[in-house]
């Protein structure tokens, strides 16, 4: 029988140490302020899939997210090792169809990660490309170390590059939609996520007067 798993990355949310590109903008306390949301809207998706889930935190674990949930730290000198070591995390447990999440895309919706499992059963690699030329979701059915390794993490040309060399091996993909995470001012408050919220607005509002 087939078993799938939500593994969705954390970033501890520390003052000064998150959305650090946002906070030069709208500073330390308001970008702490929209991680904040943005965690809790990730959890809340989460939790209405019945589908298990590792939560990894960058730091510590901070036990009042997901309560219920396995919960456990990062390993890896850079991004792709982080993620690498979890998939294998996965695949050691038993796994067999593994999706990866970050915490910072709020028009994120059940339907991605169900379409994202959905497509495993009959493709290799499934890619939720991010608007900045990265990606939101990778799943996967089997260990791929290509995609994890001397890659351009950040950069405009990740999944493209790595989307090529996929080709190139003869691994077959599937793509979401296109979905913008949060990383700069811009991104903030051209999305829905912000311009519904009167409260995340009067509130960075308050910090920066």
């Amino acid at each position: 029988m087939s078993k799938a798993l939500i593994i969705v990355f954390v970033k501890n949310i520390e003052l000064g140490e998150v959305k650090t590109r946002l906070a030069k903008t709208i500073g330390d306390y308001g970008a702490f302020e929209v991680y904040s949301q943005l965690v809790g809207l990730t959890e809340n998706i989460t939790t209405q899939l019945d589908i298990d889930k590792h939560i990894y935190f960058s730091k510590t674990i901070e036990d009042n997210y997901w309560p219920k949930e396995l919960k456990t730290i990062q390993r890896g000198k850079d991004l792709g090792e982080r993620m690498q070591n979890a998939f294998k995390d996965a695949f050691h447990s038993g796994y067999d169809r593994v999706v990866l999440i970050g915490s910072d895309l709020p028009d994120l919706k059940t339907s991605h990660i169900l379409k994202s499992i959905e497509a495993l059963s009959h493709k290799d690699v499934v890619f939720g490309p991010a608007v900045d030329g990265g990606y939101y979701l990778i799943g996967l059915n089997k260990i791929i170390p290509q995609i994890f390794n001397d890659k351009p993490w950040s950069q405009s040309q990740l999944l493209n590059e790595t989307l090529q060399e996929l080709d190139e091996l003869g691994y077959t993909t599937a793509m979401l939609e296109p979905l913008n995470d949060i990383d700069t001012y811009e991104d903030l408050v051209a999305s829905e996520f912000y311009k519904s919220n009167s409260k995340l607005q009067q509130k960075i509002q308050q910090l920066n007067d």
